[in-house]
């Protein structure tokens, strides 16, 4: 099955780096499990409320610069939050960014704070 972004993924999507868009676009159409993009370029308050809420825990975050995206799985159109959907997904942003020499680093694998919707160009390459 091919899923593809919706116009609000795509909205989410301005500002980011093209290298990670073209990594979504790609992803999109390999992935067993729907998403969407929740987020993509944020602004530096946004960020300062978020770390203020404890959704993160830095000021300096990848989507400040366009570099990082947050997604959502889709199941029959309704988000879900459920771990095991995640790596599902990942493996499909991992599989686009292997394909288009991309590196990219996926938030589920850091050992601490382990952020599932969480994707980003790598910062060796992208500093």
């Amino acid at each position: 099955m091919s899923f593809r972004l919706s116009r609000r993924s795509r909205d989410r999507l301005i500002g980011v780096h093209p290298s990670l868009i073209a990594v979504v676009e790609r992803a999109i159409t390999r992935t067993p499990v729907d998403f969407m993009i929740t987020e993509g370029l944020r602004t530096p308050a946004r960020q300062a409320l978020l770390v203020k809420a404890g959704a993160s825990r830095t000021l300096n975050s990848r989507h400040l610069t366009g570099h990082a995206v947050d997604v959502a799985a889709l199941i029959e159109g309704q988000v879900r939050w459920d771990w095991p959907l995640y790596p599902r997904i990942a493996e499909a942003f991992k599989a686009a960014a292997l394909e288009l020499k991309t590196p990219l680093v996926w938030g589920g694998d850091w050992a601490r704070l382990r952020d599932g919707p969480h994707f980003e160009l790598d910062r060796r390459t992208w500093p």
